[in-house]
């Protein structure tokens, strides 16, 4: 039997200008959606910022909440949440994220397919990924399949609402106690 292995779902609200945007036609309370391998956030993964200084330039990222994004924008407000995997599932997730950082300078945001979504029709380029695409896409090529739809069509919210997640914190991203430790 494998073991019980556990990664985190973190999605975030950091009251940008794109990010208000966003919230203003979801009406949901996040509109962020990271993966990390630890409780404590060390190694996060996702879509976003590549610079915290430039909205624009947008790819895969190794998020780090104390040099990254997050340092600029103290009052993120977050939810994190627990999903349990078995260990094989784990060692494909991270495989998979080995190759997204081996080239991560040819993956970009797929701000069209942030569109797509609001108009109900996935728009897919190759290398090309918005946050919570990118998350489902890496929980659903490690066999973990926590909707019946296709990563391009998955929003922040859906995971919110995935009663396969357990809930581990909610609120500002700074006082969750791991990160306070870290401060």
């Amino acid at each position: 039997m494998m073991s019980s292995q556990e990664v985190y779902i973190v999605l975030s609200n950091t009251g940008t200008l794109f990010t208000s945007l966003i919230k203003t036609y979801t009406r949901a309370p996040y509109n962020h959606a990271s993966i990390s391998f630890d409780a404590e956030l060390h190694e996060m993964y996702s879509f976003g910022r590549k610079n915290p200084r430039n909205p624009m330039h947008g790819g895969f990222v190794k998020e780090d909440i104390l040099t990254g994004t997050y340092s600029r924008y103290k009052e993120t407000t977050c939810v994190i949440y627990r999903l349990n995997v078995t260990e094989r599932e784990k060692e494909k997730m991270k495989r998979i994220l080995n190759v997204f950082i081996k080239n991560d300078d040819k993956f970009l945001y797929n701000i069209l397919g942030v569109l797509g979504v609001s108009f109900k029709e996935p728009i897919e380029f190759s290398n090309s990924y918005f946050c919570s695409q990118f998350v489902a896409e890496v929980l659903q090529r490690s066999g973990i399949k926590l909707w019946n739809k296709l990563p391009a069509m998955v929003t922040p919210d859906d995971f919110r609402k995935n009663e396969q997640l357990e809930m581990v914190y909610e609120g500002k991203l700074f006082e969750f106690e791991p990160i306070k430790k870290q401060l």
